[in-house]
């Protein structure tokens, strides 16, 4: 099971390819992965920076809690185009969102590993404050069913940090190529949907209109080949 941190800030639009580019410099002239980092993704949606971090396991067993290597040098290289989402800011730690929720199928369900893929999508939008476990509950009554594993859903897990929620859905490369999952039109995604829109809205109303707009979009990918 690969352990992710997920880091909210703010972004200047438009300003992808320079934070990738500065990202791509570093990843492959350090070497994340002796930290126990194994992969990053960044992804924005509208003035929204969300950066991924894979490791291997939760810093907090395996004890490597040092941040990523030249992070300085990254950070003031992004200073320009990526800056606090926290309100009450204060080091770069209060950047990392909280999870309030996960699940995986059980051993007896889940896919093949040949077939599990990984195939994240990050899903964003704003939360009412203190809704955690509302929106929590919504989906474990969900995710206790046959929905999720008919989906090709192999893990699901929810973070929160200030006003803003993060969900990321992996699905099997075979549910990814069919398109299944992506009928929002069903009942059964139509009663999730209804029961979350008392603690989840759009994060830009403006531009909103459709679950698809509330899909981040990546601009940069690294894994580490060792």
């Amino acid at each position: 099971m690969v352990f992710r941190n997920v880091i909210v800030c703010h972004m200047v639009p438009g300003s992808e390819d320079i934070v990738g580019d500065v990202f791509g410099y570093y990843d492959k002239t350090t070497r994340p992965q002796d930290l126990g980092v194994i992969g990053r993704r960044l992804l924005s949606l509208d003035d929204l920076y969300l950066h991924v971090i894979e490791r291997r396991e939760d810093p907090r067993v395996s004890g490597q809690t040092r941040g990523l290597p030249a992070f300085q040098k990254i950070a003031e290289a992004i200073a320009p185009y990526v800056t606090p989402y926290p309100r009450n800011w204060q080091n770069p730690s209060d950047s990392v969102a909280k999870e309030f929720y996960r699940w995986v199928p059980a051993e007896s369900s889940a896919p093949a590993p040949e077939s599990a893929g990984r195939n994240l999508t990050v899903i964003v939008g704003h939360i009412k404050p203190g809704a955690e476990p509302n929106v929590a509950r919504v989906f474990a009554e969900s995710d206790a069913g046959p929905l999720p594993v008919e989906l090709g859903v192999t893990g699901r897990w929810l973070y929160s940090i200030d006003d803003v929620y993060v969900h990321l859905l992996e699905r099997t490369d075979a549910a990814l190529a069919a398109g299944t999952g992506d009928d929002h039109d069903q009942p059964a995604f139509a009663k999730i949907m209804d029961d979350l829109s008392s603690f989840i809205s759009p994060y830009n109303p403006d531009t909103w209109h459709g679950p698809d707009d509330a899909v981040a979009n990546e601009f940069y990918r690294w894994r580490a080949d060792d």
